[in-house]
């Protein structure tokens, strides 16, 4: 068995699972071993950025807030954000159509692990259902990708 390899796939499916099946049959790994070192390090790297998806939710207000008070002691007016942006209103269309099977399941195969998860946890991290949600979808979608890879190149 080729450790490094799977270690190389391992590691790469936590932050950009997408397309790192198609590395398996390049490697010379199998199907199967393809198929669960992708599903292992992607529920490893959305198990991590779901979990953890408050704190840098969190960082990011507190990050922001110090802004806006130094530009307040130094009497620097700055811009303010508009809450109905384009990209808000896109976000919110998608968020009722697709709903929290939608998000969990194609946010971090579509964005990358870290941001498709914080997303959907920011979203749905109230709801319970929500972390077992994205592990059936790392489960369809590297079983998808990984057959598409071996059915092209393997």
């Amino acid at each position: 068995m080729m450790w490094g390899s799977l270690i190389s796939l391992f590691l790469l499916s936590t932050v950009k699972f997408m397309f790192t099946p198609l590395g398996g049959p390049g490697l010379g790994l199998s199907f199967f071993e393809t198929y669960f070192t992708c599903v292992s390090g992607g529920i490893a790297g959305s198990g991590f950025f779901y979990f953890s998806g408050g704190y840098f939710i969190k960082r990011a207000e507190k990050k922001r807030q110090n802004l806006v008070d130094e530009s307040i002691k130094q009497g620097i007016e700055l811009k303010t954000k508009k809450k109905f942006s384009r990209m808000n209103k896109f976000i919110v269309k998608i968020k009722v159509s697709i709903g929290i099977v939608g998000i969990s399941f194609w946010a971090p195969f579509f964005l990358s692990i870290p941001v498709g998860s914080i997303v959907t946890a920011k979203f749905y991290g109230h709801k319970k259902k929500t972390y077992p949600l994205i592990v059936v979808g790392m489960f369809l979608n590297a079983l998808v990708t990984t057959g598409l890879a071996y059915l092209i190149y393997g």
